[in-house]
């Protein structure tokens, strides 16, 4: 999984499964973090989902949290400021 780490933030790639029947973290596939969430892909409710699981996870602000990359797609990137690179390769 490749990430990067700039000022004072990381950003990695994710792999989002809208409709999931319970929201978790994990694992990796084909080189990005699988995150599923149990929101629709409709209106922005997936995305909203995701930044609040991570979040959540890694004990930060909502507002830490930006999908960077890929807003209508299942992959996306995200930058999440506050944490290190060790705290994201946890998840995996």
């Amino acid at each position: 999984m490749k990430i990067t780490e700039a000022a004072g933030s990381v950003m990695f790639d994710i792999l989002v499964q809208p409709r999931a029947s319970r929201a978790k973290i994990g694992p990796v596939h084909d080189g990005r973090l699988k995150v599923a969430v149990t929101s629709p892909p409709v209106d922005g409710e997936a995305n909203a989902a995701v930044i609040e699981l991570l979040a959540k996870t890694l004990g930060v602000a909502r507002s830490a949290v930006e999908v960077v990359a890929g807003a209508s797609s299942r992959r996306k990137t995200v930058r999440i400021a506050g944490i290190t690179r060790a705290a994201v390769e946890a998840l995996a």
